[in-house]
C-alpha cells in the first residue's frame, strides 16, 4: 500500500519523536490492522483520529502530541500526504532543520505551465509572472506554538476557506520559507497518477 511506502520514508528518520497516522475514526482499526499486516513495528507509529478538513485534522494530531509528550516552544510538526511516496530524505530534513529555524516551511517545485486565473471559469482574468510561480507539495513544517496560535487567531469565516495549512500562518503574517521539493513527489489520487507511481518505481522514469 501506498501509506506503507510513506511510512518508511518517515522511521528512517531517527529526529522524528512520534509519526502520526491520522485517519477517519471508523478507520482506525483498519489503519492499525494494514500497520500490523507490513511489519510496521516501530513504536513511534501511532494512528488517531482525524478532522473534518485538513487543518482540523492537524490540530487534533497537536492534540494528541500535547497529551502525550506537550509541548515546548521549539517542537516542530512535519504535515504530510500520505499519498505521496516518493519524498527523499532530503527533503523532510530541510524541512525539519528550517522549520526549527523559521517557524513555517512549504515544499515547492517551480511552475513548469503558465497559470491562468478565471473568476468566472469561462474566462481569463489575469496571468500571474510564471518565474513567480510556485507549485506545492508536502511536507509542510511548522513550529508547534506558531501554527496554533495562528489557527487560533482566525475567524470562522477564514477557517472555512482555508485549503492549505501554510495559509494559516500567510493569514498571520508570518513567513514561510520554501524547500525545494521534486518533480516525481507526486500524490498518488487517481488511476494515472498510479500508471506514473509504477514506472518511478520500476525505473522507467529517471529523476534527472
Amino acid at each position: 500500500p501506498i501509506l506503507i511506502h510513506t511510512i518508511e520514508k518517515f522511521i528512517l528518520v531517527s529526529e522524528f519523536n512520534e509519526i502520526i497516522i491520522a485517519t477517519p475514526a471508523q478507520w482506525i482499526s483498519h489503519t492499525q490492522d494494514i500497520l500490523k499486516k507490513y511489519n510496521i513495528t516501530d513504536q513511534r507509529v501511532k494512528v488517531v483520529a482525524g478532522g473534518t478538513d485538513r487543518n482540523e485534522t492537524i490540530m487534533n494530531i497537536i492534540d494528541h502530541i500535547r497529551n502525550v509528550n506537550g509541548i515546548n516552544n521549539d517542537d516542530v510538526i512535519v504535515t504530510h500526504d500520505a499519498v505521496r511516496p516518493f519524498l527523499t530524505q532530503r527533503i523532510i530534513k530541510e524541512n525539519i532543520e528550517v522549520a526549527a529555524k523559521y517557524g513555517a516551511v512549504d515544499t515547492v517545485i517551480e511552475a513548469i505551465d503558465t497559470i491562468v486565473m478565471s473568476k468566472d471559469k469561462q474566462n481569463i482574468h489575469s496571468i500571474p509572472v510564471r518565474n513567480e510561480m510556485y507549485q506545492g507539495q508536502t511536507p509542510q513544517s511548522f513550529n508547534i506554538k506558531l501554527l496554533q496560535d495562528s489557527y487560533r487567531a482566525l475567524s470562522s469565516e477564514q477557517k472555512e476557506i482555508l485549503s492549505d495549512a501554510c495559509k494559516i500562518i500567510v493569514e498571520s503574517g508570518h513567513a514561510v520559507k520554501l524547500v525545494r521539493g521534486e518533480l516525481y513527489n507526486i500524490k498518488v489520487t487517481t488511476p494515472y497518477d498510479l500508471k506514473v507511481a509504477n514506472a518511478i518505481i520500476q525505473g522507467d522514469i529517471a529523476d534527472d
